[in-house]
């Protein structure tokens, strides 16, 4: 009998969605403090549909983009669950950048991987959205810079 998508899973089922042993899930909850599921008498967890995701973006992380866990932890203080939930489901690692401040966003310039002489010539993913976002907040300075040098009889 399948379950619903939106019932709570015991740690071997979740687990077996997630291709890791239970060690695994219950060390995680040591690194991750956003990791909470409810826990009943004797122990027993049981992880939310959201938990069951914010597990599959860490593991996401961690085995498929080679990510330390410091590197998790990273991703998780400054940019939230909800964003690695989202990676979980879309492998997409870069944000979405506001450009403006009013909370739309636009397409921005995109830093490509540098070519080199020396080494592999790539970038990790998360080092580029970083520098992406550098890139946007410089943009965003400019366009500022430009406003306030306009010729105010124009």
């Amino acid at each position: 009998m399948e379950k619903s998508p939106d019932a709570f899973r015991t740690i071997s089922e979740a687990a077996d969605e997630l291709d890791l042993p239970q060690h695994v899930l219950r060390f995680w909850e040591t690194r991750f403090s956003q990791i909470k599921p409810l826990k009943r008498g004797g122990g027993r967890r049981y992880y939310r549909p959201d938990d069951v995701q914010l597990l599959r973006g860490i593991r996401y992380l961690l085995y498929d983009e080679g990510f330390t866990i410091k590197g998790v932890q990273k991703i998780l203080k400054e940019n939230g669950a909800r964003h690695v939930i989202t990676i979980g489901e879309t492998g997409a690692i870069e944000p979405v950048v506001p450009v403006g401040g009013n909370g739309d966003t636009a397409e921005q310039p995109q830093i490509a991987a540098p070519e080199s002489s020396h080494g592999s010539g790539k970038i990790d993913t998360y080092s580029r959205a970083r520098l992406n976002e550098a890139l946007h907040e410089l943009l965003e300075c400019k366009r500022l810079l430009d406003k306030a040098t306009e010729d105010p009889l124009n």
